[in-house]
């Protein structure tokens, strides 16, 4: 019996995994728009990096210094 439920997984599993495949693709991006030279903004904005560099660097080194306190503190 348990082969059989095993079994009859496995066949709805192949038979709808593919369908649900099917529906998860995705089309090509628009074309952005704009030529060279056209002044326009570049695509995904004009978002500075610097801020979140700054939070993720400092972030980071906050979690080394805890990683360092914990082991110095063994």
């Amino acid at each position: 019996m348990r082969k059989i439920i095993k079994a009859i997984f496995i066949i709805v599993f192949l038979l709808v995994t593919p369908m649900l495949i099917n529906r998860a693709i995705a089309d090509a991006p628009p074309d952005p728009g704009g030529g060279p030279g056209t002044g326009d903004p570049p695509v995904g904005g004009g978002a500075p990096l610097g801020g979140g560099m700054i939070i993720l660097l400092a972030l980071g080194s906050g979690y080394g210094a805890k990683k360092i306190y914990n082991n110095w503190k063994k």
